[in-house]
């Protein structure tokens, strides 16, 4: 008898409620799209339903999952690194572009454009091994702080972003990052920032070598670019190293745009995502005009191809993981 009543109160009882997978998200018309286009892909009833080998979502990494504003987090650490290179040995301060990066020169470091960065990428990236540099930069990032937030840098990825990768995986996706950031600088972190492992990174990369010391075997990082992982590099290297066209992408700026027109120009329910910086209360508020992300053709174009544009001040409750 007693276990007849037992069944009876446990199949009364009212179902617990399904936690809110993005609870850091408002609620919203932005909200409810992304959830309903992952319910559709999920849904074995559906339609519309992908399995799970199919389920590739990509995402940008600065703007997107993290800030990156006065300029990139990786310029701001090689800047400080070729200072505390400079200190050991003045001679490598050769050029004007070097000597304004070692003195933390944005403005030269912005106006010199994409020949300036590369330029210090080299006095600051290679001719060290893998291994040694990935050390070198989980150093700086566990004692390097914002100089508008004096939050530490990994600590400024996005609260939502972080709840979307994880809702994301929960539903059988897998969540890479495409980004023009350094391939081995997001390595370091983005397992412990994202849950997104090293293998599951895509981003430019400096040529290499393999070398070899007291018998012991290393990857040794080149001068030079090898690939840019931006713009229409980005589709490239996701055919190239994933091999399977994503069905959702998300991006924060132009240089995502072919990305994200890839992937929802393909067969099947797709959906692309742009993250719009709108907030200049909690974060900054750029698109048109900015000298990094700048987002034009997305904006005036991306409504119509179906993407969604969020709106970071009016979806989001939280902006980062850190400081609130």
């Amino acid at each position: 008898m007693l276990r007849i009543i037992l069944a009876l109160l446990f199949s009364a009882a009212p179902l617990q409620a399904v936690a809110d997978p993005l609870p850091s998200w408002k609620d919203t018309e932005t909200r409810d799209r992304i959830i309903a286009f992952v319910e559709m892909v999920t849904d074995p009833e559906s339609e519309d339903y992908v399995t799970p080998a199919a389920r590739v979502a990509v995402f940008d990494n600065d703007g997107t999952l993290w800030a990156e504003q006065p300029v990139y987090f990786q310029l701001t650490f090689a800047m400080e690194r070729l200072a505390e290179l400079a200190k050991a040995d003045p001679s490598i301060l050769a050029t004007p572009t070097l000597e304004a990066a070692a003195n933390g020169d944005l403005s030269a470091m912005v106006e010199g454009g994409h020949d300036a960065l590369i330029e210090v990428l080299d006095a600051t990236h290679s001719s060290i091994s893998v291994e040694e540099f990935k050390t070198i930069a989980a150093d700086w990032l566990n004692t390097a702080r914002h100089p508008v937030t004096d939050l530490p840098y990994d600590q400024m990825t996005y609260q939502p972003m972080v709840e979307l990768l994880r809702y994301l995986r929960d539903e059988g996706f897998r969540t890479y990052i495409v980004s023009g950031g350094g391939l081995h600088f997001m390595r370091v972190f983005a397992e412990d920032a994202y849950g997104i492992p090293p293998e599951q990174v895509l981003g430019t990369y400096a040529a290499a070598t393999y070398e070899t010391s007291d018998g012991a075997p290393a990857i040794i990082k080149a001068p030079g670019i090898a690939f840019i992982d931006d713009k229409e590099g980005k589709p490239i290297n996701i055919e190239r190293t994933i091999g399977r066209r994503p069905i959702l992408a998300v991006g924060n700026s132009d240089g995502d745009f072919a990305m994200l027109e890839w992937t929802t120009a393909g067969h099947g329910p797709r959906l692309g995502v742009l993250i719009h910086h709108t907030d200049a209360e909690r974060e900054w508020a750029y698109d048109r005009e900015s000298h990094i992300g700048k987002l034009v053709d997305g904006l005036d174009k991306g409504p119509d191809l179906g993407w969604i544009i969020v709106d970071m001040a009016q979806d989001w409750d939280r902006i980062y993981t850190g400081g609130e």
